[in-house]
């Protein structure tokens, strides 16, 4: 088995508790253990620390299966994360050979275990100048015959844009004339800046998988509980792989989980996360337009993570680089997701990070534009 390095997971785990601005988060401020015990209500003192419920318990399966129309606990299993569920679900799926279709730009996992599990590996390219949405007609080109999974995240990482329905009623023909299967990462979803929450692509009848987490839109990635829900039988067949992984969720987090999913406070926690998107967007919004001369800027429309291209004579590489050594600030490059001339920086943690990060940044953009305008004949 040949190994693809997750170079933005290296890049983060490196540096992200190293420096003093971290603009490389895609989730929102996360909670304390007392902020979400008095939110929920729940005293995890008395909690047992045994083995638990290997597929995640009956109750937390219960309310996530709720978050997908005509799903049943029976076709949830819980995981450490959607990480976890992402892995799981591939390593289940692909062989050495099996043409694999990923929607990108997206989070480097799913393109690098497909390639590390011997798969030809096809992307179907989201264009900037469309608000990051396949052109029509490329869904049908990528998808041919012979694939065996074609690979989403919707909302999208880096882009925070999310598929409109023509894009993704594209992108499911193609798959079903292929017989192909879906994994939709949905890691995003809860996470919008407005209207309601972004549609599942889950509906029971497809060969779809759907995976997801209380990281991202929740604010709770300490407790790394994720999910993925599929047909029994395939859940089946991915919860026996899991044994060879982490077996089992933790029995505090599965509790913790399992009151954070209560209908009511899911609504408090994703109301929070709304609240604090849409404040922080607004200072992203006019740091951007400050430097509109050299950035290119579509605001997310989920997610807390904006991606911008430059134009400026440094790659993208070079530009984190140079921000991390000469300013202690980390955001991630844009070669980290195939996309060269461009960054993704992160604005969902507490406004002294975002300020001040930007604030570094704006002092190396205007460096390097300086040295751009010297250089110029």
């Amino acid at each position: 088995m040949r190994f693809r390095p997750f170079e933005m997971e290296r890049w983060q785990s490196l540096w992200e508790n190293r420096v003093r601005y971290n603009l490389s988060e895609s989730g929102v401020s996360p909670f304390s253990l007392s902020e979400l015990s008095e939110l929920t209500g729940t005293d995890p003192a008395g909690t047992v620390l045994g083995y638990g419920h290997t597929e995640g318990s009956p109750l937390l399966r219960e309310r996530i299966a709720a978050l997908y129309p005509g799903a049943t606990p029976e076709e949830v299993l819980v995981t450490s994360g959607s990480a976890e569920a992402n892995f799981v679900a591939c390593w289940s799926l692909i062989e050495a050979g099996d043409r694999v279709v990923i929607v990108t730009p997206t989070y480097g996992q799913t393109p690098g275990l497909a390639e590390s599990l011997g798969a030809e590996v096809v992307e179907l390219p989201l264009e900037e100048d469309r608000g990051w949405q396949p052109a029509p007609g490329a869904a049908a080109s990528a998808i041919g015959p012979g694939t065996r999974l074609v690979v989403i995240t919707n909302p999208n990482n880096p882009t925070g844009a999310v598929l409109t329905p023509s894009s993704m009623a594209e992108i499911i023909e193609a798959a079903e004339r292929a017989g192909a299967w879906i994994l939709a990462d949905e890691v995003y979803r809860g996470a919008e800046l407005a209207g309601p929450e972004t549609e599942s692509l889950w509906d029971g009848a497809r060969r779809v998988i759907v995976t997801a987490s209380l990281s991202k839109a929740y604010g709770l990635p300490g407790l790394r509980i994720g999910w993925l829900v599929a047909d029994r039988g395939f859940r089946d067949e991915v919860w026996a792989r899991k044994d060879y992984t982490t077996i089992t969720p933790s029995v505090l987090c599965d509790r913790l989980a399992t009151a954070a999913l209560e209908t009511e406070n899911r609504a408090k926690i994703l109301a929070r996360t709304r609240e604090i998107l849409v404040r922080h967007l607004s200072i992203l919004d006019a740091w951007a337009a400050a430097h509109a001369e050299v950035l290119r800027y579509r605001p997310p429309d989920a997610g807390a993570i904006a991606l911008f291209g430059y134009d400026l004579p440094v790659g993208s590489a070079e530009l984190a680089e140079r921000l991390k050594g000469e300013r202690d600030t980390l955001l991630v490059p844009g070669i980290h997701f195939g996309l060269e001339g461009h960054f993704r920086v992160g604005f969902g943690y507490s406004e002294e990070q975002l300020r001040g990060g930007l604030e570094a940044l704006s002092s190396l953009l205007s460096e390097l534009t300086e040295t751009r305008i010297a250089s110029s004949p």
